[in-house]
């Protein structure tokens, strides 16, 4: 594998930056995760922290030297960061469970799939094109997935804000997966926190990304997203990679072509290793990685349909009470 990666976070105008973000890489599979401790939530950065070593840890098991089953391993160790944050919470005696959204992203065999939980974002770029993007489980998608309200209502809806979906909430997280998508050298993909995308509009972050490389179009688009929301902004988080494939500039014509330097190559590396920028060992007890892939071909698949309206409306019911009763605690 070849590729470019940057990665950039800023605290923005909040008291505790509570986005987390990284990635893993073995020789031959790269894993990108992003997430979003929920503003108002006691220890949302602990539930961000914990969804990023709980899933690292388990690609550091599975990518042997690659994942044999992406579409389980993302369910799977999404499934496996909620249960660990709800632990977290019980060891702590804490009054609320900490929660956080969560995108995860797994490229192997010059292919993608990701998945994601709330309204962090994957973009999926070619030649300054958008071709695919994550929907937000939000309450103006369902609203806009049912027809009540235009497409046009995503940016000043009152109810943009209202996640029915996270990690560490009392009701079991659905996990939605992409189909894979294959990527040819010269693709991006980006991984951003609301405070970015909530501040520029999709077609600029794909012109910044298709005029620049990587390790300069992810600090402008941060710096960008700061200025534009001023003062009270949210933490603004965002990493992307510009894939190479088998070869280092091959096939790449409307992109700009990356730094050399900045080129990741894997293809040197033992099977075994494993390289991260995901620091800390995960919450729970690492199982050996035989019994962990033992586990996910024995454990049943979560729950992937969608959401109806009634539960949607209970789950956005339990969220914000949750938040109202966080936010009276620390006062």
């Amino acid at each position: 594998m070849q590729f470019s990666v940057y990665q950039e976070s800023h605290i923005g105008g909040r008291k505790v930056n509570q986005d987390r973000m990284g990635y893993s890489f073995t020789r031959d599979a790269l894993l990108l995760v992003l997430a979003d401790g929920m503003g108002g939530h006691l220890r949302g950065e602990v539930a961000a922290t914990i969804a990023l070593q709980t899933i690292s840890t388990m690609f550091q098991q599975q990518a042997t030297p690659y994942v044999k089953k992406p579409e389980r391993f993302l369910e799977l160790s999404c499934m496996a960061a909620h249960h660990d944050i709800h632990r977290y919470c019980a060891a702590n005696n804490l009054p609320d469970t900490p929660r956080t959204t969560v995108v995860v992203c797994l490229v192997q065999h010059n292919t993608a799939i990701w998945a994601h939980v709330g309204d962090s974002r994957l973009y999926w770029l070619r030649g300054g094109k958008v071709l695919a993007h994550t929907r937000d489980h939000s309450h103006v998608e369902s609203l806009i997935a049912r027809g009540v309200v235009p497409p046009s209502a995503r940016a000043t809806h009152p109810d943009r804000n209202k996640l029915y979906n996270c990690l560490g909430a009392g009701v079991v997280p659905r996990i939605e997966l992409s189909g894979r998508a294959s990527l040819l050298p010269g693709d991006q993909l980006l991984l951003c926190s609301d405070g970015l995308w909530s501040m520029l509009p999709d077609e600029d972050m794909a012109h910044r990304l298709a005029t620049q490389t990587v390790v300069r179009a992810v600090p402008d688009l941060v710096s960008t997203a700061l200025a534009k929301a001023g003062a009270g902004s949210d933490n603004v988080t965002a990493l992307a990679i510009m894939w190479q494939g088998g070869g280092v500039t091959d096939g790449i014509a409307s992109v700009t072509a990356p730094d050399m330097s900045t080129v990741i190559s894997t293809e040197a590396l033992p099977e075994d290793l494993h390289s991260t920028t995901i620091h800390g060992g995960a919450p729970t007890e690492a199982k050996p990685a035989a019994d962990a892939e033992q586990a996910i071909d024995a454990a049943p698949a979560p729950e992937a349909d969608a959401f109806n309206d009634d539960e949607i409306e209970r789950a956005i019911a339990e969220i914000r009470g949750a938040i109202e009763k966080s936010s009276q605690i620390l006062k």
